[in-house]
């Protein structure tokens, strides 16, 4: 039976394939041996790529072709039917690409085509000598892998206060802290990555000060790193709520892989876990720690989880979700003091726990910006180029402000999607390839085996319509003011999160 379920799927491609199977802009997998192959018709042309996305092995089969692109339905990357590339994140690395052979009526596949160069996105203009970039997160590494993919020859500096490189952060909430994803899977790449593309990664690196006029970087250790475009990637840090008792050695925040590191030794030895918040970040780690089988409390100040950003038919779900998995709510009672290993909540409850883990949100290190005098307004002001009011100097991620085209308001989204993406876009307009950054924002969250897709971006909305039953774990929620819709959350609906997406990017605002 084992071997019946490691069999490739669909027809063996070697034997041929019936052009008139493939609906123009339709898909079907297939197999070339033990490798699955996505053939796409667009036209008369057909494409055969890798089955499967190279960010979690999603299966494109699945996904949604837009063009001569192929989407990814679990986090909507996005890839290039002809030349395999990876055009959005979160994917980086590209698809292999299968040779296709028209005999007759019948489409035949048998072999991989030798790597393709990834397309340029535009023609590098006086392209700068040393290039930048501050912080080692989602934003950074983006930026530094799509400068030396888009041949970019000059120095590339990678500064990063961690102590790891750069990690998949989205991972230290969920598998990886659950114990159920190995530590070789939570690097971006592995180390010697950087030095094979010669970037000057360095670790432990805090920059304390910009000297915009002599275009310098200064490091705490008195190192000076000079800079002919320069990245802002500082990404964001936790709250830590002014607590009596907050900075206890049993409280812990979740950010960088050491956090998450010495949370799962502090959770070996713990019998009870009180989570502050009922924000993503806090209910994806009280997911992973019962599946660790620790008993755990969710205390927090609002009435629902995620109401604010999934409404409240959905927040109760959540709960009802979380509830079943053993979690334990304590709503509309925020924690007012930790004292040894008892936290106190606003009503007089008091919670015993070996481990309390801050969920409470995140905001902007913009320090380094306001001390250089760029434009601040609640995160670091760019433009549609994410270029600061220095020329010189671009921002993007968590920290970064931006005219968004499909709401028609400046907004910063701390989701690690957009964070890549707009590194990546950073990275092509630092060389002079001019590129706006007009993609509908997205993210994803699991809670035990519930996912849920959010595509764009609505702060407020005067109607949720639901498609399908949230209940039943099958259901498009579409967020809408005055009739148009701003953003759309989904639980199981793949290609509908995909085609919400197309739509979102169609109707800017």
């Amino acid at each position: 039976m084992a071997n019946d379920q490691a069999k490739p799927s669909g027809p063996d491609l070697t034997k041929g394939l019936p052009f008139s199977d493939l609906a123009d802009g339709g898909m079907i997998v297939g197999h070339v041996g033990k490798d699955e192959v996505l053939v796409v018709r667009q036209g008369d042309n057909v494409f055969a790529v890798d089955a499967h996305c190279t960010h979690y092995h999603g299966p494109l089969g699945d996904g949604l072709v837009v063009g001569e692109t192929v989407r990814c339905p679990w986090h909507h990357a996005c890839f290039d039917l002809r030349t395999g590339e990876a055009l959005r994140a979160p994917a980086v690395s590209p698809l292999s690409c299968w040779n296709v052979e028209r005999k007759g009526a019948s489409v035949i596949i048998r072999t991989r085509k030798e790597k393709s160069e990834p397309r340029p996105r535009g023609k590098i203009t006086s392209p700068p000598d040393k290039i930048v970039i501050i912080g080692g997160g989602a934003a950074g590494f983006a930026a530094a892998e799509m400068l030396r993919r888009q041949k970019f020859e000059g120095s590339i500096t990678l500064l990063s206060n961690d102590e790891a490189p750069p990690v998949d952060r989205p991972n230290l909430s969920k598998d990886y802290l659950a114990g159920t994803a190995p530590e070789e899977w939570v690097p971006l790449r592995e180390t010697t990555y950087y030095k094979d593309n010669n970037i000057d990664l360095r670790l432990r690196a805090d920059v304390v000060e910009i000297d915009r006029k002599q275009r310098q970087v200064l490091l705490r250790s008195g190192d000076r790193v000079a800079y002919n475009k320069l990245l802002l990637a500082t990404g964001a840090e936790p709250i830590r709520l002014p607590l009596p008792g907050f900075d206890a050695p049993i409280v812990h925040t979740l950010r960088s892989l050491d956090d998450c590191r010495q949370i799962i030794a502090a959770a070996r030895d713990s019998r009870r876990v009180v989570v502050i918040g009922a924000s993503f970040i806090g209910l994806e780690v009280a997911a992973a720690l019962r599946q660790r089988e620790i008993e755990t409390h969710v205390a927090a100040p609002e009435k629902r989880p995620m109401e604010r950003v999934l409404g409240p038919e959905m927040g109760d779900f959540i709960r009802k979700l979380h509830e079943e998995h053993g979690v334990q709510f304590h709503l509309d009672d925020p924690v007012v003091a930790i004292e040894a290993k008892q936290i106190k909540l606003q009503s007089g409850a008091v919670l015993e726990a070996d481990l309390v883990i801050a969920g409470v949100g995140v905001k902007p290190r913009v320090e380094l910006a306001e001390k250089a005098g760029l434009a601040i307004d609640r995160g670091v002001k760019v433009d549609a180029y994410l270029q600061t009011s220095d020329p010189n100097i671009y921002a993007a991620g968590d920290i970064a402000r931006w005219p968004d085209p499909h709401s028609g308001a400046d907004i910063r989204v701390e989701h690690w999607v957009v964070a890549e993406r707009q590194g990546q876009t950073a990275a092509l307009n630092m060389i002079g390839i001019k590129e706006k950054f007009d993609q509908v924002p997205f993210f994803w969250s699991q809670h035990y085996d519930v996912p849920i897709n959010y595509v764009g971006h609505a702060e407020g909305w005067d109607e949720i319509a639901v498609e399908g039953d949230i209940g039943a774990k099958d259901c498009l929620l579409r967020f809408k003011k005055d009739g148009r819709t701003l953003a759309a959350a989904s639980i199981y609906r793949d290609v509908d999160s995909l085609a919400a997406e197309v739509e979102l990017e169609m109707a800017q605002a």
